[in-house]
């Protein structure tokens, strides 16, 4: 098996994930769909001498002792992919995230102006949530493309692993590898805000540690970006305030509701104009009504504020559906089917 033909040919048909099985042909998502390359059946020995191909000693180590290894690999003058290597029937297998060279521009994510906004915030937590392979990591590497072009500061990312690669501009950036660089998302934070940041992007609020030096960092004055593998607005903030102690959630609430800025939720929808995805955007801003009733545990009152406020710029994730239905960009089938509401929305799409 010749690795780089795989992913070449992956390349051509602008795939977004490559898998490799032993016992199966390799396969390529794309636009959602998983296809069958036309390759052999890999073998166990053939999909670990592309593993070995990829990765150094100590990781081979990492990988013998844990049987899961997350690291980043690039292809010169092709691509730059996010590899999971894992164990399955006992036999290696690799999951490969295609990551885009260039970082996109806002304004070509088909993304509400509202999120291009928020790149202007001097301080404040900013949280990008949804599914895995929602398009989280692209809108966050946008919002920091924009700032890099804008500003003089100093951005620092803590990512696993690092994913778009960033040329700092008029902004000083430096990447931050998990494993690499840092033994965990709270210690690289933790020393990160002893590195004279003015924006810091946490790749994922993982563990309670991560969350509170997030939190703590936003609350002294920086800009914080970061992820959580929630769906919506409301369950972002009872994620974050379930991971602490009873005792102490009163008070987090109160932080929360002080340095929460926004959070925008995606869901990836395959286009039928053309090929390709586009995203389905809920955003939350924390208007003086959102602080109180995230500070009064309201948190249920979230959805009506949302769609109260949208000349704002605050959407729901069935109003922002709804219209990429109506300017023909997806299917009424694919629509209701992750709809928040779908009888509601099936009504609304049928008005």
């Amino acid at each position: 098996m010749q690795l780089s033909e795989i992913l070449r040919t992956a390349h051509e048909h602008n795939a977004s994930d490559i898998h490799l099985v032993s016992g199966h042909a390799p396969m390529m998502r794309v636009n959602t769909v998983m296809t069958p390359m036309d390759f052999p059946v890999l073998t166990h020995d053939s999909v670990n001498s592309a593993l070995k191909e990829m990765i150094n000693e100590e990781q081979r180590a990492r990988f013998a002792e844990a049987k899961d290894l997350d690291f980043s690999y690039e292809v010169k003058d092709l691509c730059r992919y996010r590899v999971n290597a894992h164990i399955q029937r006992g036999m290696t297998a690799l999951a490969m995230r295609t990551i885009k060279s260039k970082v996109p521009p806002m304004e070509a994510l088909t993304l509400p102006d509202v999120i291009s906004r928020l790149t202007y915030l001097p301080r404040g937590l900013v949280l990008v949530t949804g599914d895995t392979g929602s398009g989280k990591s692209t809108t966050l590497a946008a919002m920091i493309q924009a700032m890099n072009e804008r500003y003089r500061k100093h951005i620092i990312t803590l990512e696993d692993p690092v994913e778009y690669s960033f040329v700092s501009n008029k902004c000083l950036i430096e990447q931050r590898e998990l494993g690499q660089d840092m033994p965990t998302f709270s210690s690289g934070l933790k020393h990160a805000l002893r590195q004279d940041p003015d924006i810091v992007l946490v790749g994922e609020m993982r563990d309670l540690e991560t969350t509170a030096l997030a939190m703590s960092a936003a609350e002294t004055g920086h800009l914080v970006l970061s992820t959580l593998h929630t769906v919506n607005a409301s369950q972002t903030v009872e994620r974050i305030i379930d991971m602490y102690p009873a005792n102490q959630q009163n008070q987090i609430r109160a932080m929360l509701g002080n340095t929460l800025q926004a959070v925008i939720s995606q869901t990836l929808f395959r286009r039928i104009d053309k090929p390709g995805m586009v995203p389905a955007v809920e955003v939350m801003l924390c208007t003086p009504a959102v602080r109180n009733i995230i500070r009064e545990a309201r948190t249920f009152e979230i959805p009506n504020v949302i769609d109260t406020n949208r000349q704002l710029g605050m959407t729901s994730l069935d109003n922002s559906i709804a219209e990429l239905y109506f300017n023909n960009y997806i299917s009424k089938e694919d629509a209701i089917a992750q709809a928040a509401y779908p009888e509601k929305l099936e009504r609304q799409l049928a008005a």
